[in-house]
C-alpha cells in the first residue's frame, strides 16, 4: 500500500489543553495527536485541523487530515491511535482522503454549540462542559436575539482582539437558536466561518439578553455599529463551547 492521506474526525476534552493548535510554553491537542500518529507511523506525521479552537474548549466533530507511510487500513487507525492517546482525545472515525482534500480550505462550515445550565445548584458531573447561570432566564427573548445574528454581516462587535488578522470581518451566519430542556440551554450556531472567539461572544450576549440586561434588538445595533468590541459583549466561559460538526461538500 503507498503513502495514504487519511481524514479523521476526532473528539476531545478540552480541560487540559491549551487549544488545538501546537505551541511552544502550553499543551496542545493537535501535539499530542501528533505524537500518537508519528508512533504508528514510525516517522513523523503532520496533522492538519480543520479549525483552532481556545483552551478549555471542546470538540465532538474535529476534523484533520494527515499522511501516512505505513500500510495500515484506515478501519484500523482509530483503534491503534487511540491506544496511544489519553482518554480526552479519542478518533471516532477514520477514512481515506482525496488527494484535493484540506481539512480546513475544504470546509464548507461549521456548527458550534454552547451549554448553559441554569438552576439554583450546579450539578458537579456538569462543571466542565456546561457554563453556570443562578439568574432566571428569557427564553423568548434570548430566541429572539439570536435570529437577529442570521446572515451576512460585520461581525467585529462579537470579535475579541487578538495577534490574528481583523482586516475581513465579515461573515454568515446561516442558523442562530436556543433550545431549553429543563435547566439546560443550548445554543446552536452555523456558519461559513467564525472570527476570534465570536461564538462565545454571541453566547455572551445571549445570556446578557436573558438575564434581561440587554434587549434583543441591541444585537442588531452592535452589528451595524462595525465598531470594536466593547465590555457590552462579555466572552462566555470556555467550557461551555463545543465544536459539533463541520460541513464540506459531498465528493
Amino acid at each position: 500500500m503507498e503513502r495514504q492521506k487519511l481524514k479523521a474526525v476526532i473528539a476531545y476534552d478540552g480541560t487540559a489543553y491549551a487549544g488545538w493548535q501546537s505551541q511552544g510554553n502550553a499543551l496542545a491537542i493537535q501535539q499530542v495527536v501528533e505524537e500518537a500518529l508519528s508512533w504508528l507511523n514510525m516517522g513523523p506525521v503532520r496533522v492538519q485541523g480543520s479549525s483552532r479552537t481556545d483552551a478549555g474548549v471542546h470538540a465532538k466533530g474535529f476534523v484533520a487530515h494527515f499522511w501516512l507511510d505505513k500500510p495500515i487500513p484506515p478501519e484500523k487507525v482509530a483503534r491503534a491511535v487511540n491506544s496511544r492517546l489519553p482518554e480526552a482525545i479519542r478518533f471516532l472515525k477514520v477514512s481515506k482522503a482525496s488527494a484535493s482534500f484540506h481539512a480546513q480550505l475544504s470546509a464548507r462550515g461549521k456548527e458550534y454549540r454552547y451549554h448553559i445550565y441554569q438552576a439554583p445548584i450546579m450539578p458537579p458531573h456538569l462543571v466542565p462542559y456546561w457554563t453556570y447561570c443562578h439568574r432566571p432566564l428569557d427564553l423568548a427573548a434570548m430566541q429572539k436575539a439570536a435570529a437577529y445574528f442570521v446572515g451576512k454581516h460585520d461581525f467585529r462587535s462579537f470579535a475579541a482582539c487578538s495577534d490574528r488578522p481583523m482586516d475581513d470581518t465579515v461573515r454568515e451566519i446561516y442558523s442562530c437558536e436556543v433550545r431549553k430542556s429543563g435547566p439546560k440551554y443550548v445554543i446552536i450556531v452555523r456558519g461559513n466561518g467564525f472570527l476570534y472567539k465570536m461564538v462565545r461572544s454571541i453566547a455572551g450576549f445571549l445570556l446578557s439578553v436573558g438575564k434581561g440586561n440587554e434587549k434583543p434588538e441591541a444585537v442588531c445595533e452592535l452589528l451595524e455599529s462595525h465598531e470594536k468590541r466593547t465590555a457590552r459583549v462579555e466572552t462566555a466561559p470556555a467550557r461551555g463551547l463545543f465544536l459539533w460538526k463541520v460541513f464540506y461538500r459531498k465528493p
